[in-house]
């Protein structure tokens, strides 16, 4: 038996950065952007807002570029406000470098796939919770292909505890006794495609 979860996105996550006004260390990005052009030059921001004060960062996406390297779609989106390209530019490693900032995903995706899922419209839970699957029975087996639809740090063993519904402790037995495996280290944090099996 197989099965596919997807990790999605539900918002975009918290960015981590010491707020200026307040102690507060966690901004909540909006998806708006500031563009400033200064003759032929463009410096182009993404605004956050401090969860506690409400002060406003700006992180850096545009630095005293050339109007003429600037796609001209990539700087409609600028203008329009685009989410995706928020939470596209959240993502982006050479974004959080050049301004410093690391990201916090929790309470920020959901797990999508499985039984729930697949469940009629009129049964599943509104709004949609993270589905709770069925274990696989004893002496049987079940692979599952987790995939991401963006790059979420997740713990493994989290994800699966969540996928079945079992306690974390569950999970991290099945690991020790060798009936849960995959080609990846499952015991740190993954963003990336991978599968496992989960024998019982």
């Amino acid at each position: 038996m197989s099965e596919t979860w997807v990790v999605t996105p539900t918002c975009l996550p918290i960015v981590l950065r010491r707020c200026h006004r307040c102690p507060s260390g966690r901004f909540r990005a909006n998806g708006k952007f500031r563009v400033n052009a200064n003759h032929k030059l463009l410096d182009a921001w993404l605004l956050a807002l401090c969860t506690v004060c409400g002060d406003t960062t700006k992180l850096a996406v545009l630095e005293r570029m050339h109007v003429r390297s600037v796609r001209p779609e990539f700087l409609n989106l600028l203008h329009d406000n685009d989410p995706r390209l928020a939470a596209e530019l959240l993502q982006d490693p050479v974004v959080r470098r050049r301004n410093r900032v690391a990201l916090d995903w929790d309470n920020a995706w959901r797990l999508e796939g499985g039984a729930q899922d697949r469940a009629p419209q009129s049964h599943r839970p509104h709004p949609p919770a993270r589905p709770a699957r069925s274990a696989p029975s004893e002496g049987g087996a079940i692979e599952v292909s987790v995939r991401f639809a963006a790059r979420i740090p997740v713990r493994p063993v989290r994800l699966i505890a969540e996928g079945f519904g079992l306690p974390r402790a569950e999970v991290e037995r099945l690991l020790a006794e060798g009936n849960l495996v995959s080609t990846v280290r499952l015991s740190g944090k993954l963003s990336g495609d991978f599968t496992f099996t989960l024998k019982r």
